[in-house]
């Protein structure tokens, strides 16, 4: 089997070795960059299976190189894992925003950012979902042809948001999802609705939910995130 090429971008050596090592030790290979111009020059050639890349950047930083490797055709496949200081929940948000698929705070454990990055890949490589095949995880059936959502066997009566939010949540499960992302699956782009209002439709769909709320999971700061039981 071929092995997974991991191209990072970080201009802390200290970290960028931890990561080198650690990642190559885990049977990846690993290409790596320390500023922006080197990461955008490198990337296509290379074209990596994953890019994990630091926000904090001399010259480009990395929300640049974000918002350019997903514009490009040729790279914009690519998996993005922001690598982030804790607390920069603006930029998490605008990383989640331009398509990047993960982020991961400083400082970090190596067993998660290992864990995060064969999560991604296995995303990537699962087939694409049909958006009307019903879903069922554990207790919990969605049929969005029907608009139904059973617990348990059970019927919850869920309101047409609602459904949307549960529906779009599942159809990605370990995907981080901002608001911004939720409103404009559920209802369109120029849907005139708050964050708040957001939370406002989770708070309920939680308790409709019951013993399945705990799918939902929240992200502080940043959106929410559908959990599948282990």
């Amino acid at each position: 089997m071929t092995k997974k090429h991991i191209f990072i971008v970080e201009d802390e050596e200290d970290i960028l070795e931890i990561l080198r090592y650690n990642l190559s030790s885990s049977g990846f290979t690993v290409t790596t960059a320390t500023d922006g111009e080197e990461a955008l020059a490198a990337i296509p050639k290379s074209m990596p299976d994953l890019v994990i890349l630091d926000l904090m950047l001399p010259g480009i930083d990395g929300l640049d190189i974000c918002r350019k490797l997903k514009a490009d055709p040729q790279t914009a496949g690519i998996p993005i894992i922001m690598l982030t200081a804790r607390g920069d929940e603006s930029d998490i948000v605008a990383g989640l925003e331009l398509g990047a698929d993960d982020y991961i705070t400083k400082p970090f454990s190596i067993k998660v950012v290992i864990a995060r990055i064969r999560a991604v890949l296995r995303r990537k490589e699962q087939p694409p979902v049909d958006a009307d095949a019903p879903l069922s995880i554990g207790d919990l059936v969605i049929d969005p042809r029907r608009r139904e959502v059973r617990v348990k066997g059970r019927p919850v009566d869920l309101t047409f948001t609602e459904f949307g939010i549960l529906h779009f949540l599942a159809r990605h499960p370990g995907w981080v999802m901002t608001r911004d992302q939720i409103i404009d699956a559920v209802r369109g782009n120029d849907y005139a609705v708050t964050d708040r209002a957001v939370d406002v439709q989770v708070v309920g769909l939680r308790k409709k939910l019951g013993e399945c709320a705990e799918h939902i999971e929240t992200v502080r700061g940043v959106g929410y995130r559908f959990k599948e039981f282990r």
